[in-house]
């Protein structure tokens, strides 16, 4: 049988009851997923005991395995305990690929694990399984065969969705009984194993738009799974940043510095990477005051630990200082900032390195801003063809640097230049960013502006 939907799940549990606390019976309802038997053995275990919604929902959330063995459904003799026993006693005959296919992805969030991302090969990653697991989880990740066959066997039984685009779903309440049945410590190296499956599958550049879709498929695995510090869950924030998502990603981030604050130390490289996400995300969300004073606090730190002419402290420390600068109000201070850092950020790195072109923008963006409109336009003139040709045309910083030459070909008197240039990186910006981030929308916006302050021109 299908599961019920929360609100349904959630009327037959006050219905079959008595009990009118509607607020536990959805709390209730969602804790059991919608399960059919599971509703009506909890029913008919209240009906019998005379308890109530509220104490059996409390019961549950401490002693899920003895609740879930207790009580008769009516038409059917066995618990829900039992009926999913059996299923996994009959996986378990079937070979100990389905059984550990299974135990990997109880360790997931309930919805659409995909399954193409996670059964994939990946250098090291044994070396992170525990004795237990390694040696039944390495075949699934190893030969697709033997994964396909695990698949199929867990199909057999009804234990996952029907696979679905590489997606499946397995019940939350099959996610905890597996769990249960195991030893704490066997539990322990799957969930270790989910997490360094599910952070190998992570993609390596969150700020590259053709990873979104896979960042968008692991995430709520991530969630789950990750511990909130691991290196994998700092990427999943910034991708989340970079898709648009600042409040989540300043949120997240907070969350992966005060980890790794306990657990590394305040001045660890690891921790300085968290923390200068949290402040780029921070700024990006809106408060760009308190990013520039996060970086300003941060600089000296970045330049102890790692050196004043460090790649990290001229790409990171002193770049977001800059930008934030600028961005709090300060644009002639930024563009100083920049002339002073790009000599030393195109000797390090060399002056067609992506870093070096990602604060050329910058620099010209606050030339403009603190008032030169016209040089600003020229500069980004001539960076655009060289970003092309080493980034890429639809490169973020391509696509940046063109959105920025609109504006101050406007601003430079140009409006009917500036709103074709909005024209025509439109179509560009929705298909490789999406139609609703914020970059999108601010060029839909610049292009109905210089649209209008055209035609007033014109006119």
């Amino acid at each position: 049988m299908p599961v019920l939907e929360t609100d349904v799940a959630a009327g037959f549990l006050v219905s079959r009851t008595g009990d009118p606390d509607e607020r536990a019976a959805v709390e209730l309802a969602g804790e059991l997923g919608g399960l059919p038997l599971a509703l009506e053995q909890v029913a008919a275990y209240l009906q019998a005991t005379g308890d109530g919604l509220a104490g059996y929902l409390a019961s549950f959330q401490q002693r899920r395995a003895d609740l879930l063995a207790r009580g008769e459904p009516t038409g059917y003799s066995k618990t829900v305990a039992a009926t999913w026993t059996m299923a996994f006693e009959r996986l378990q005959r079937a070979g100990p690929g389905a059984v550990s296919l299974l135990r990997l992805l109880a360790c997931c969030a309930p919805e659409a694990i995909p399954l193409r991302l996670l059964l994939q090969p990946h250098p090291g990653l044994a070396r992170r399984l525990g004795p237990d697991v390694a040696p039944v989880l390495m075949p699934l990740l190893e030969d697709g065969l033997a994964a396909a066959d695990a698949v199929a066997a867990l199909r057999r039984y009804s234990l996952t969705s029907p696979p679905a685009g590489g997606l499946v779903s397995v019940h939350r309440l099959a996610q905890a009984v597996t769990v249960d049945q195991m030893t704490r410590e066997l539990a322990a190296q799957w969930r270790l194993a989910a997490a360094a499956v599910i952070e190998a599958a992570v993609p390596d550049d969150p700020g590259e738009p053709g990873t979104w879709p896979m960042y968008a498929l692991l995430l709520p695995h991530a969630r789950a799974a990750l511990a909130a510090g691991s290196a994998g869950m700092r990427l999943i924030a910034d991708y989340l940043g970079h898709s648009g998502s600042y409040a989540a990603a300043r949120d997240l981030c907070q969350d992966v510095f005060e980890a790794r604050v306990g657990a590394f130390g305040p001045e660890n490289p690891e921790t300085l990477t968290a923390r200068a996400s949290l402040a780029r995300w921070t700024g990006k969300a809106g408060d760009a005051a308190a990013a520039r004073d996060q970086y300003a606090e941060l600089l000296p730190v970045y330049e102890r630990v790692f050196g004043p002419d460090h790649p990290e402290t001229l790409a990171t420390a002193r770049a977001d200082l800059a930008r934030f600068t600028g961005e709090a109000g300060d644009a002639a201070a930024a563009r100083d900032q920049y002339a002073a850092l790009l000599p030393a950020v195109e000797q390090v790195f060399g002056p067609e390195n992506s870093e070096a072109l990602s604060d050329r923008p910058d620099l010209a963006r606050f030339t403009g801003e603190a008032g030169d409109a016209a040089g600003a336009r020229d500069q980004f003139a001539a960076l655009l063809p060289l970003s092309e040709r080493i980034l890429g045309p639809e490169h973020p910083t391509t696509l940046l640097t063109r959105a920025i030459l609109a504006r101050f070909t406007g601003e430079a008197g140009d409006a009917a230049g500036a709103r074709d240039q909005c024209a025509a990186l439109l179509p560009v910006r929705e298909r490789v960013l999406g139609p609703e981030h914020p970059d999108t929308l601010a060029t839909r916006s610049n292009l109905a502006w210089w649209t209008q302050t055209a035609d007033r021109t014109a006119n």
